[in-house]
């Protein structure tokens, strides 16, 4: 009888209890790239702030292979705000196959542009490599397998009148990897699409002398795709690297899918224009952010949180 009452007792404390609502933990994952490029650290210093916004929150930086996977990942409900080029996410949405997209991403939302890659292709000055044409029967990485940065080496060398089959060796490794194969004479040169100054392409100016290859004006323009400009990769941002370069670049941009609460996205797009100083700290790619290029050459729709702030600041009318 005794255990009987307890037993109603505890129902009835408990029943209450079990009526309010629960608060669900909020998860935001935020996609990057590999360790040794740019996305990397700049997602890591964007997660910490993303932290201390949404204190209630668990965010975490993820290493990935950067952006064609996050895109997929993004889509499948996998991650709440992606780094990614701005060519990848053209094919997204529009599902190009060939680039690693078996269907159009429609789940795809824009937070915004950021800073450009620059198609930095850097060769070992004992090999005498000094233009594209030079690359024919060498030895070469292009980034992990279809990754942002091995659709731009095929966009470039394809554009150069080159292909994979033109190589002595092709490898598909990420950027640190690569300048380790260097390093120990089995590469000749690798190609990788990031911010100026990354890590992987300093050291390995560090390491031994180093050419940086330009890629000129026509080649950008046989490319056909609006998104490769041309750009310059100013003397000195490499060791030995005594003049400017001309070379391609292709926007970077923030994205996030459908599924992401409003006012999650608004207090992520707030967070990245409001801590522009601790990414600029993670990485000087990060001066070139700016708020006023913020929606230029978005290629799918604004996410309605994204859209909020750039209304609060006259970005949108």
């Amino acid at each position: 009888m005794r255990r009987t009452v307890m037993r109603f007792i505890a129902a009835a404390v408990l029943a209450p209890l079990a009526a309010l609502p629960v608060a669900a933990q909020q998860f935001i994952n935020v996609l990057t790239g590999g360790t040794s490029g740019v996305y990397y650290p700049l997602g890591v210093a964007l997660a910490g702030a993303i932290g201390k916004a949404l204190p209630t929150a668990k965010v975490a930086a993820q290493s990935t292979k950067a952006s064609v996977e996050n895109l997929n990942l993004l889509q499948a409900g996998r991650g709440e705000l992606a780094f990614t080029l701005g060519d990848s996410l053209s094919d997204a949405w529009k599902g190009n196959e060939e680039a690693g997209f078996k269907a159009p991403l429609d789940k795809l939302r824009g937070v915004a542009a950021i800073y450009p890659n620059y198609i930095q292709i850097v060769a070992r000055a004992d090999t005498g490599i000094k233009t594209l044409a030079d690359l024919k029967g060498k030895k070469i990485s292009v980034g992990a397998p279809r990754s942002g940065t091995e659709l731009n080496a095929r966009a470039i060398l394809g554009a150069a009148g080159l292909t994979y089959k033109d190589f002595a060796k092709v490898e598909y490794l990420p950027f640190g990897e690569s300048v380790e194969l260097m390093k120990n004479r089995q590469l000749d040169v690798t190609l990788q699409s990031a911010g100026l100054g990354v890590a992987s392409l300093r050291d390995l100016a560090t390491a031994m002398d180093v050419v940086v290859v330009p890629v000129p004006v026509d080649v950008i323009k046989k490319v056909n795709d609006p998104a490769y400009l041309p750009a310059t990769v100013p003397a000195n941002t490499y060791r030995g690297q005594s003049s400017d370069v001309v070379t391609a670049a292709v926007q970077n941009y923030l994205v996030t899918h459908e599924g992401v609460p409003a006012d999650i996205v608004y207090t992520m797009t707030k967070t990245l224009w409001s801590g522009l100083d601790a990414l600029v700290a993670a990485h000087s790619a990060a001066k070139q952010i700016r708020l006023d290029h913020a929606l230029e050459g978005m290629p799918v729709p604004l996410h309605p949180g994204a859209e909020r702030y750039y209304r609060e600041v006259g970005l949108l009318k």
